[in-house]
């Protein structure tokens, strides 16, 4: 029996031995595929934008000319490059009032509603359709003798009734109104289902120590998902300098639309300039990534303050 138990032993040992090393292998294997198109789609390519941008270059030869940072310094002796960064700040007031109505709505909805369900379909659908069939349905639906055209006449409101693309001082307001139509559904899901993991228990407890809805939003809801709206809101920032397919789709940049995105893209296939146009992606990455970790300081003071 002795000599049994010690020619098992060495067998179970390495037999364990093995399991774990095919649970590492398994997880590196997993690991490996989205790495590999993390920096296949996003890292080279970045670093590639980074050589391109000393660079002057047409993007079809193959000849390219050193130049150094000849192109920053073009871009920022050029003003008119930057004053398109005023069109975002409509996305940027559009991201904060689409964050609070998918706030409101997903607390609205976290309680017993009728039709709750199909109300939560109705708001994160328009997220699902594709960016550039949502700019042709808009397309129509401000279009002269539109849709809106015949909703404000049906109600009334036809003296009001404005070329909603064609108006300079209207059309950026329209956009983005369409943008918080389309994302308002994505911040909708992501505050409902921080709100759906708070225990029942909290909200109960808060009713019998007679807690309105109003006190149950402000001492439960919001701090217990703070951390959701702070990514939301990081994300909304990085959308309203980064908007493009919603007003390229809708109006080319035309009339005062054009964004710096839109303008980045003219300046690379209208323009052929390569070099410039991955300057400018450059300079836009790193305002994105200074905006981040300001954010990121400001809400790490403000949970520290409040632990």
């Amino acid at each position: 029996m002795e000599n049994i138990q010690k020619s098992t032993k060495p067998f179970v040992t390495f037999s364990r031995r093995t399991k774990k090393q095919d649970q590492i292998f398994t997880m590196i294997l997993f690991l490996l595929a989205p790495i590999l198109l993390l920096f296949v789609f996003t890292y080279i390519p970045v670093f590639n934008m980074f050589g391109y941008s000393l660079n002057k270059w047409d993007g079809y030869s193959k000849a390219k000319e050193f130049i150094g940072l000849q192109n920053y310094i073009e871009l920022f002796t050029r003003p008119e490059l930057f004053r398109v960064f005023g069109v975002s700040i409509y996305y940027f007031v559009a991201s904060f009032i689409q964050l609070a109505l998918a706030l409101y709505f997903a607390t609205i909805l976290s309680f017993d509603v009728r039709l709750k369900n199909f109300f939560k379909g109705v708001l994160f659908f328009p997220y699902l359709i594709n960016g550039v069939a949502v700019g042709f349905i808009f397309l129509y639906f401000f279009k002269p003798d539109g849709v809106l055209d015949l909703i404000m006449v049906s109600l009334g409101l036809g003296d009001y009734v404005q070329q909603w693309l064609g108006n300079r001082a209207i059309i950026n307001y329209s956009l983005a109104g369409v943008s918080i139509w389309r994302y308002m559904g994505l911040n909708f899901v992501m505050f409902m289902g921080a709100i759906q993991s708070i225990p029942s228990e909290i909200y109960e407890a808060s009713s019998l120590d007679g807690a309105n809805r109003w006190q149950q939003f402000k001492h439960i809801i919001f701090p217990s998902i703070f951390p959701i709206i702070s990514l939301s809101l990081l994300l909304a920032i990085r959308g309203s300098l980064a908007v493009f397919e919603i007003p390229y789709i809708m109006t080319g940049g035309a009339n005062g639309s054009s964004t710096f995105v839109i303008q980045t893209v003219d300046m690379a296939f209208k323009n052929q300039k390569f070099g410039l146009a991955s300057a400018m992606a450059v300079v836009l990455l790193l305002i994105t990534l200074i905006l981040a970790g300001v954010q990121n300081l400001i809400f790490k003071d403000k949970n520290a303050g409040s632990n």
